[in-house]
C-alpha cells in the first residue's frame, strides 16, 4: 500500500499530461487531431488545477490510495492497441454533499436569582447595659488619750569592789650555796704540777622583807531594780473604717428603624433547550485513482 497526498497526486497527473506521448512513439500530424488534443489537454489541466486548489485547501488531510502491484507490466497500460497513445490520468475523488443537524449546545438549566424582599420596623435597641457604680465612704476618726510604755522596767547591776589587807613577808632572794675558793698556806700540796689549794666554802642564803596587799574579799556585783517609764499621748484613731456602697445604674435604650427580611432570596431553575445547527458536509464516497487513458497524440517516427 502506498500513501500519496492529494496535491502531490494532482501535480503528478498534470506532469503526466504535459509529458505524455504515444506508447509506440507515433505522432498524429493532422491539424484537427492537434487542436482536439490541445483542447482536451487544456480542459483536463483546468480540472486538475481546480482539484489541486481544493487539495491545497485541505492539505492537512491525507488520502490513502490502495494500489496492487501486478508485476513489470504496471509501467504500461494493460491490453494496449497499436496506433493509440495512453497516459496515466488521476481520476479525482468523488464527494457527496450531505446536510446534517449538529448539536451546538446541550440542554441544560439556567438558575435565576430572585432577590429578597425587605421591610422596615421599629425596634428598641440596648445602647448601654445596666451597671453599678461603687462610691467610697470615708472613715470616721476620734481623739483618745493613751498611756504608752516608753522604757520597760529593768535591773541595774552595780559592781562591789574587792577588799584587800596589807601584810609583811620575808622572801628568799638568794638561796644558800657552796663554792670553791683558793686556800691559803702550804700545809698540804694536792697538785704537784700547779701547787694550788682549793677549798669548798658554804655561802648563807639571802632574804628580803616586802609589804604586799592580800585579797580578803573578791569583787562582786549586785542587782538594783529600775522602774518602767511611761508617757501619756493624745492620738487620732479610726472610729469607723472606710467603706464602699454600690449604686445601681439603669440600662439605656434607643428606638431605631430596622430593615428586616420579609421574604428571603430564592433561586429558580429554568430549563434551557438544546441548540442545533444545520451543517453541510462534503463526504468522500470514492478515493482518487490513477488509470490509463487513451489520448490523442502525434507519433514520433525515427
Amino acid at each position: 500500500m502506498r500513501i500519496f497526498t492529494k496535491s502531490s497526486i494532482v501535480l503528478a497527473a498534470v506532469a503526466a499530461l504535459a509529458l505524455s506521448g504515444c506508447a509506440e512513439k507515433k505522432v498524429c500530424n493532422t491539424p484537427v487531431a492537434k487542436i482536439a488534443k490541445v483542447d482536451n489537454r487544456d480542459a483536463e489541466i483546468k480540472s486538475l488545477q481546480a482539484e489541486l486548489a481544493e487539495a491545497r485547501a485541505k492539505s492537512a488531510k491525507v488520502v490513502t490510495v490502495t494500489k496492487t502491484v501486478q508485476g513489470p507490466n504496471e509501467l504500461y497500460p494493460p491490453n494496449p492497441e497499436p496506433g493509440k497513445c495512453y497516459a496515466r490520468v488521476l481520476t479525482p475523488a468523488k464527494y457527496q454533499i450531505k446536510t446534517e443537524k449538529v448539536l451546538v449546545r446541550e440542554p441544560g438549566e439556567k438558575v435565576v436569582v430572585i432577590p429578597a424582599k425587605y421591610g422596615w420596623k421599629t425596634q428598641k435597641v440596648l445602647v448601654k447595659e445596666a451597671s453599678e457604680k461603687i462610691v467610697s465612704v470615708p472613715p470616721v476618726y476620734k481623739t483618745v488619750t493613751e498611756k504608752i510604755l516608753v522604757k520597760p522596767a529593768s535591773e541595774k547591776l552595780v559592781t562591789v569592789p574587792a577588799v584587800y589587807k596589807t601584810v609583811t613577808e620575808k622572801i628568799l632572794v638568794k638561796p644558800a650555796m657552796t663554792t670553791w675558793k683558793k686556800g691559803r698556806g702550804l700545809t698540804e700540796k694536792l697538785d704537784g704540777n700547779t701547787g694550788e689549794i682549793m677549798c669548798l666554802v658554804e655561802t648563807p642564803p639571802v632574804y628580803k622583807t616586802i609589804t604586799k596587799k592580800v585579797l580578803v574579799k573578791p569583787a562582786t556585783t549586785k542587782s538594783i531594780p529600775v522602774p518602767a517609764v511611761y508617757k501619756t499621748i493624745t492620738k487620732r484613731v479610726v472610729a469607723r473604717p472606710a467603706s464602699t456602697k454600690t449604686i445601681p445604674i439603669p440600662a439605656v435604650y434607643k428606638t431605631i428603624r430596622v430593615k428586616t427580611i420579609v421574604q428571603p432570596a430564592q433561586t429558580k431553575t429554568i430549563p434551557v433547550p438544546p441548540v442545533y445547527k444545520t451543517v453541510t458536509k462534503k463526504i468522500k464516497v470514492a478515493d482518487p485513482v490513477l488509470k490509463w487513458k487513451v489520448v490523442r497524440c502525434r507519433t514520433i517516427v525515427h
